[in-house]
């Protein structure tokens, strides 16, 4: 069952960091289209400002969020390595646990806020408003699959794999 879960995580995982690397190229490509029609044709369409924002929230989230399964995000360690290695490991654990709550709250609040904004508009777009929020609650859920597999790892002993390969 852990190695089901291990796998599905990084399955997961690869496909946040795939749709984040499509969405930065497509914020990108909306940002340089959105200079050139101002400067150059001297007509700055109305919708590309909005669009690249929408991007930006949905590539920094799930990019985010496959963070936690990669282990590349920031941490300070200096209690964990300086205690034995029963208590480390009990740490280790507390901190899965308490990274898994949060990515639980963060999807419950990103489900309430999508639901709340669901009839608003995005004007620039013509888009529901929950397009923004919707990526809340997807990376919260990712979070937490991510901290539970984590947790699940250090349980068990699991040796974690270089996720960059």
């Amino acid at each position: 069952m852990a190695e089901r879960l291990s796998a599905l995580c990084t399955w997961l995982s690869r496909a946040a960091m795939a749709l984040a690397g499509a969405g930065l190229v497509l914020m990108t490509a909306l940002i340089t289209w959105q200079v050139f029609a101002r400067y150059v044709l001297r007509d700055s369409p109305s919708w590309t400002e909005q669009a690249s924002l929408l991007a930006l929230i949905w590539f920094i989230l799930l990019a985010g969020a496959a963070g936690v399964h990669q282990n590349f995000h920031l941490r300070l360690t200096l209690l964990e390595t300086s205690l034995p290695k029963a208590w480390s490991r009990r740490l280790q654990i507390v901190g899965h646990f308490l990274v898994l709550l949060f990515g639980v709250m963060m999807a419950a609040s990103g489900v309430e806020l999508a639901l709340a904004t669901r009839t608003h508009e995005l004007p620039a777009l013509g888009v529901s408003r929950a397009v923004t929020y919707i990526p809340v609650a997807l990376s919260g859920a990712l979070i937490a699959i991510f901290s539970l597999d984590r947790m699940v790892g250090t349980l068990t002993g699991r040796k974690e794999k270089d996720q960059w390969n």
